[in-house]
């Protein structure tokens, strides 16, 4: 073991990436080839638990049986977090790799997988480097695919108590190997979803002037109520909203008795997010109280915006200038939504787009069945999140 003050930081990561690079490769093939659905990573957090004990860290199972939190360096207040997270998506994979998924219909089409085995690496080079100048936690969390998500779980088990800052990576297949995108302020957007059951008596569609038209009624929300949000919040917090699902019916001359809209609300600002729900339900009453139908409105809140703090940016920037002249990038705020955002209501901190295109072949968005990673963005990674630390 090193103490990191005999040799600098790069010097100390440098050493790491260039004996492990192989066990990088091997954690996140194994991961990947494993995937585990949220609240269902078990083997995921046992692979992570025994790997961290090997080299003698006392990690900690996470109260629901899935996640791990571990800690570094000094036992003090003031810790640094860095947090990955470990799901998988019920997704297919159709990548065609010698190591894809071995569970039907799982895969890992967000590259949870490499986020961690990102922060396993960040994770053994820190412990192999000696004394280190802040103590560190390491969040593995599971459940982020799901709302309003797995941080919730983690933050209620304390591992936000101390902590000053907080950081973490998403792969991002827009931007180039080597790279990572950077933002200050909004990176994602807020994320709820509504659902909307609308009854009528039904009726025949020769007479609706006899009953509640239901099908018109679900038009009418339909177009009004996107519409009119987008006249009652200020365009530019980025607020949209967008239908998914609309079924009523089976028969074109009877107006049904029961339909169902399922749609997402999404918003760039954290003051817009929390007038949210009060807004949409008082626009669906409007537009629905003429028609003669009732409602059912499910409102479910997901999660805030990740809003990025300045300073832990221009923190990351300078490590990720480590990685090349031209590896800190800019990138847009993204519609999506990030349980990452529930960390940031405790302490500052960044997330950060890990580039992982190949510069080459199609850019297969996030969540697709074909979605893979350029292994080079592992230690692209591991040298940004251990720069946080050592740099």
């Amino acid at each position: 073991m090193t103490d990191v003050t005999s040799r600098s930081g790069q010097e100390v990561i440098d050493a790491w990436l260039a004996a492990h690079t192989g066990d990088l490769l091997g954690w996140r093939r194994d991961f990947h080839e494993h995937p585990e659905l949220s609240r269902q990573e078990v083997v995921t957090t046992d692979k992570v638990m025994a790997a961290l004990t090997a080299i003698g860290l006392s990690p900690k199972r996470l109260p629901l049986g899935t996640g791990v939190v571990c800690d570094l360096g000094p036992d003090a207040p003031g810790r640094i977090a860095l947090r990955a997270d470990m799901d998988a998506l019920p997704i297919p994979e159709h990548t065609g790799l010698r190591f894809r998924s071995q569970i039907d219909g799982v895969s890992h089409a967000c590259g949870h997988d490499a986020h961690t085995a990102i922060l396993l690496g960040v994770g053994h080079l820190l412990a192999q480097a000696g004394q280190l100048p802040v103590g560190v936690r390491l969040v593995f969390q599971a459940a982020e695919e799901v709302m309003p998500g797995g941080a919730l779980d983690a933050i209620e088990a304390g591992v936000m108590n101390g902590v000053r800052e907080i950081y973490a990576l998403h792969c991002d297949p827009r931007l180039p190997v080597g790279s990572v995108g950077l933002r200050t302020g909004a990176l994602t957007s807020a994320a709820d979803h509504v659902d909307l059951t609308l009854h009528s008596p039904g009726g025949h569609t020769s007479r609706p002037h006899l009953t509640g038209d239901l099908v018109y009624a679900m038009g009418t929300v339909i177009t009004g109520l996107p519409g009119i949000l987008s006249r009652r919040v200020d365009p530019r917090s980025g607020t949209v909203m967008v239908w998914g699902a609309a079924n009523a019916g089976n028969a074109p001359n009877a107006i049904p008795q029961e339909g169902r809209l399922k749609g997402t609300v999404r918003t760039g600002t954290h003051e817009v997010w929390i007038e949210l729900e009060p807004l949409v339900r008082s626009i669906i009453g409007e537009l629905l109280g003429p028609l003669k139908v009732s409602y059912d409105l499910s409102y479910f809140r997901g999660v805030p915006p990740v809003v990025n703090d300045a300073d832990a940016v221009a923190k990351l920037a300078r490590s990720v200038s480590a990685c090349g002249p031209a590896a800190v990038a800019d990138t847009p705020q993204s519609p999506g939504g990030e349980d990452f955002s529930w960390y940031l209501e405790h302490a500052p901190g960044a997330m950060g787009r890990l580039g992982v295109w190949d510069g080459f072949g199609p850019q297969v968005d996030l969540h697709s069945p074909n979605f893979d990673i350029d292994e080079r963005a592992l230690a692209v990674g591991v040298r940004t999140l251990a720069g946080l630390i050592l740099g």
